[in-house]
This record gives structure tokens, C-alpha cells and sequence, in this order.
């Protein structure tokens, strides 16, 4: 046990499948500014704050990123 709060889960994405999909958390224990944590399947890690993840939201949501290949 390392005494650090737990993450909480929010999404994983993709999700059907055993391959270590992203996963999106809220880390309790980290501060302000890192506090929404981003995983990808290679064990990469992002942390932002969560005014930064609402901006990525509100991109999202506006229709900014639909030219993303892939998407």
C-alpha cells in the first residue's frame, strides 16, 4: 500500500477489447494542476488540470477536432 489516494475512474475508451485501453482518472491525491490523469495502452501518462481538460471538452464539443485522422 502506498498510502496515495486511489485514482477514479471516469472512462476507458475502447473498452472491447484486452488490450490496455486509455483510461481517463481523476487523481484525488495529485495537485490542482495535475489532478486529471490521461493513460494511454503503452503506459504513457498525461496530466492536466481540469480547466485544461474542460478546454479540450469545449474543443471537442465545438467541432475542432473532428479533422483529427482517424476520428
Amino acid at each position: 500500500m502506498t498510502g496515495q489516494p486511489p485514482l477514479e475512474p471516469v472512462a476507458t475508451f475502447c473498452g472491447s477489447c484486452n488490450c490496455g485501453c486509455p483510461q481517463l482518472f481523476v487523481d484525488t491525491g495529485a495537485s490542482a494542476d495535475k489532478r486529471v490523469l490521461l493513460t494511454d495502452d503503452f503506459g504513457q501518462r498525461i496530466q492536466m488540470s481540469a480547466d485544461q481538460f474542460g478546454s479540450l471538452l469545449d474543443e471537442a464539443k465545438a467541432g475542432r477536432l473532428d479533422h483529427v485522422p482517424g476520428s
